[in-house]
């Protein structure tokens, strides 16, 4: 508990210090510093005159996507900068490759943006949807991979389940995916920025993560990584900044048949974005600048503490194999279906989920922030 009250990550956050805000998978509050990026980009946008086009439009767009790259372990041209985990889902439904009664394997109960565009796969290509289950006792790897065959053209999973904190051991289902000739994309908006993500023993064909929760992003910035044997596919726009030469502004209308390299042609519209470029790029150079092995580490401190202030109120985790920095806690019968905004009238934020009550901190929270989340919970329970 002592590293909890001495590394001083509060005062990098307009947190208050009567505020336990544990609702990181919520949303992720942006640091002060990414704030100021933002404001100071607004004032600039007043006087568009005095905007300059080579680095506005180009070069801080460059800089955000190679900053995103070390998060994957790509390299810059590996990644797309898009606004959503939709949408990059979208370009990875639109070139993978599906036979006529083939199978696209989801979890039981994944996040939507991660379902709805593969039934609409299926049902246009004569493929199924099969959403895996696990028992009680089970984890996500072991049904994945109970599930996993020729049939499986696709799997289409998060490395961490939303609602019960479970992890998945992604270079193990690579591997046995691989031995049956399917395809692999991932949504690791509940994870990216949070550990180390292990690239060569990966390999997905697409990898897709919302910045706006554990990235501590503004909202509508997402990065997109799409292996190299996919960069030469179809993007879902046909954007003008994505083609070959588009820096002249002189000459757009010299149409370009071909695209910047790698996966930049998969860029969405508008991608410059010059009021949330700037904020995104300093909160994730500063999440980089900590190291993910550390970063790790110091957030499980955080939920095991988190887990043991709840225990003698009779919540716990069942979820085998769960997330670091994920904590979902199965709430004692009779608990109001309310508990999460009753907790809000303690300064204490989570997220409830069905039976779970979603604990999620990040550096910002403190010993102090634990000792207010069970204060909070023995006036609602006990």
């Amino acid at each position: 508990m002592s590293a909890m009250t001495s590394t001083g990550y509060r005062s990098l956050f307009e947190i208050p210090d009567d505020f336990a805000y544990l609702n990181c998978a919520y949303m992720g509050p942006l640091p002060r510093v990414a704030a100021e990026a933002g404001r100071r980009s607004y004032d600039q946008r007043q006087t568009p005159w005095e905007i300059g086009v080579q680095e506005q439009f180009f070069d801080a767009p460059e800089a955000l996507r190679a900053e995103a790259s070390g998060f994957f372990g790509a390299t810059p041209d590996d990644i797309a900068l898009v606004p959503a985990a939709s949408y990059g889902l979208a370009t990875a439904a639109a070139n993978l490759r599906i036979e006529p009664g083939q199978e696209i394997l989801t979890l039981a109960e994944q996040f939507p943006s991660n379902v709805y565009v593969w039934r609409r796969k299926a049902e246009s290509e004569g493929g199924k949807v099969r959403a895996v289950t696990r028992s009680a006792n089970q984890s996500w790897t072991e049904a994945v991979m109970e599930a996993l065959g020729p049939q499986t053209a696709i799997v289409a999973i998060p490395e961490v389940h939303w609602s019960d904190g479970g992890r998945l051991d992604l270079p193990a289902i690579s591997a046995e995916l691989r031995q049956h000739g399917g395809q692999l994309v991932l949504d690791l908006t509940q994870s990216l920025g949070t550990a180390p993500f292990d690239l060569a023993a990966i390999q997905p064909d697409f990898a897709v993560a919302a910045g706006y929760k554990w990235l501590l992003t503004p909202y509508t910035v997402g990065f997109l990584y799409i292996a190299p044997a996919h960069q030469s596919g179809r993007p879902l726009e046909e954007g003008w900044i994505v083609r070959e030469g588009a820096e002249d502004f002189a000459k757009l209308v010299d149409y370009a048949d071909t695209h910047a390299p790698g996966a930049r042609r998969f860029d969405m519209g508008e991608r410059s974005a010059f009021q949330l470029v700037p904020a995104a790029l300093e909160s994730l150079k500063w999440l980089r600048s900590l190291g993910f092995e550390a970063l790790r580490g110091e957030l499980a401190e955080r939920t095991a503490a988190a887990e043991e202030a709840a225990r003698p109120l009779g919540l716990y985790s069942d979820t085998p194999d769960r997330a670091a920095h994920y904590l979902c806690l199965v709430l004692p019968d009779g608990t109001p279906a309310d508990l999460a905004q009753r907790l809000q009238r303690h300064n204490v934020s989570v997220s409830q989920r069905g039976r779970r009550l979603r604990v999620t901190p990040h550096l910002y929270n403190s010993t102090q922030d634990i000792d207010r989340f069970a204060a909070a919970l023995r006036a609602e329970l006990a």
